[in-house]
């Protein structure tokens, strides 16, 4: 296997694949998202700055991930960038023939492989933190697995949760309800914030200092040492 870091700008990321073309074509995957997303922000720079749902006048299968995502999750379209270029770059290495390929773009991941891998929760200072993995089973469609944290990193979040998860084979939707829960995240854990979960989403992990909870259809979670060296560290800001 081939661990690649990559970066541009304000994309931070790690890729792993079995073939070192099939890291070139995740880059060139993920680029080409990135400037479809920068030309959009040119024309309408409103897009980059909203946290409500935004329609901007720029057509390509980046800009209406993004605004999907955002409509059905309540939230601005760029808080559904980093899933979907990460989700970008893993179409782009499937459509080249990989049937292995992971992208961890600052927390946001995309995935598709043919053995079961396991993913550590990084969550800050909370308890389960660094102390658990999910096994996820191999996957033939690409699957997201989404991270939003009030307390982990640079992003803008309104709520306290030190790490929302939220699977789903929707990449973008994967990350814009990532954001949307963990907004909502304040004092305590509420389960009648999940209660209107779009039907999409697979599953949550909702960790708050030495609370856990988990909604939902997840992999299974095992006791885990998750090595610091490992996680994809930068100063991306997304939203």
């Amino acid at each position: 296997m081939i661990r690649r870091h990559f970066q541009y700008r304000q994309t931070i990321a790690t890729i792993l694949a079995e073939k070192e073309e099939h890291i070139m074509v995740a880059i060139e995957g993920m680029l080409a998202a990135r400037r479809e997303i920068e030309e959009c922000v040119a024309r309408d720079p409103f897009f980059a700055i909203t946290y409500s749902p935004y329609t901007p006048n720029c057509t390509s299968t980046t800009i209406r991930r993004m605004c999907d995502a955002a409509e059905r999750a309540q939230v601005g379209p760029m808080a559904a960038v980093a899933g979907t270029i990460a989700w970008a770059g893993v179409d782009a290495m499937q459509q080249e023939g990989a049937v292995f390929g992971v992208i961890d773009n600052g927390g946001d991941i995309a995935l598709v492989s043919g053995r079961p891998i396991r993913v550590g929760i990084h969550a800050g200072d909370a308890v389960v933190s660094d102390r658990l993995a999910f096994v996820v089973p191999p996957q033939d469609i690409i699957l997201g697995i989404c991270t939003s944290s009030a307390t982990v990193g640079p992003s803008v979040s309104l709520g306290t949760a030190d790490a929302v998860t939220v699977f789903a084979r929707d990449v973008s939707l994967a990350d814009a309800w990532a954001t949307a829960i963990c907004n909502q995240i304040s004092s305590h854990l509420n389960p009648e914030t999940l209660g209107t979960l779009d039907p999409a989403i697979q599953g949550v992990l909702v960790v708050r200092g030495a609370d856990a909870q988990v909604y939902g259809d997840l992999p299974p979670l095992v006791p885990a040492k998750v090595n610091h060296d490992l996680i994809t560290k930068g100063k991306a800001v997304y939203r």
